[in-house]
């Protein structure tokens, strides 16, 4: 594996790149050789609920399905918040069961997975995928015990550069979600802003999928 893209929603087959394909229960793919599998807050179907999360249980006991995700909360839709937590809740006690990380959605309610990771004492590795927020925010995360994944922010604000240029080494990870820019592209930037040569960007991603993945 010379690059791993932690969250895509599409599959390019390319022989150098490990891409973990987000897929949802009612539209599994069997093709897809590594994927994470979870309820997306935007999708919560109360009528389907009960046979989404029996798919999640099936899929997490095969070695194809490396995490859970993406899962997490949204306070940006319409779907009702106590449903959102309750549905968020049910995938990390089976993340926890199969001791598999998590890829989260968040937006606008970072304080609220902090305390259900908290709160339920969750030990898992969970990541936030597609962070672009400031610096006191990912230092909390990290902090806490999150890891970041960053990618289509990363390529479209500069802003975000001292973000990322902070955040430790062994808490991050790289990803391209729907953008069209490979994750190549991505690595290219990385490499440019924790002044990194692409060798040592691999070996930090390469550690830190070991940690989170293969524990």
């Amino acid at each position: 594996m010379k690059y791993f893209n932690l969250h895509t929603h599409q599959f390019t087959n390319q022989s150098d790149v490990l891409e973990l394909v987000n897929q949802y229960p009612k539209d599994f793919d069997a093709s897809i050789p590594f994927y994470s599998i979870g309820i997306h807050p935007w999708y919560i179907d109360e009528n389907r609920l009960d046979e989404d999360l029996k798919i999640m249980e099936e899929k997490l006991q095969t070695e194809n399905c490396l995490a859970i995700g993406e899962c997490g909360l949204d306070k940006r839709i319409e779907v009702p918040f106590d449903l959102q937590i309750s549905v968020f809740e049910k995938q990390l006690e089976l993340a926890t069961k199969f001791k598999k990380p998590v890829v989260i959605h968040c937006v606008a309610a970072f304080q609220e997975v902090m305390a259900i990771k908290k709160k339920m004492k969750i030990s898992v590795p969970m990541i936030i995928h597609g962070f672009s927020k400031n610096n006191q925010l990912a230092s909390q995360l990290t902090s806490a015990g999150f890891y970041l994944s960053f990618g289509k922010y990363l390529l479209k604000n500069q802003d975000l550069k001292s973000v990322f240029q902070n955040v430790p080494n062994d808490r991050f990870f790289l990803e391209t979600d729907t953008i069209e820019e490979s994750i190549k592209q991505v690595y290219d930037l990385a490499c440019e802003y924790k002044e990194l040569n692409l060798k040592e960007l691999e070996g930090i991603i390469s550690s830190n999928y070991i940690s989170v993945f293969k524990e």
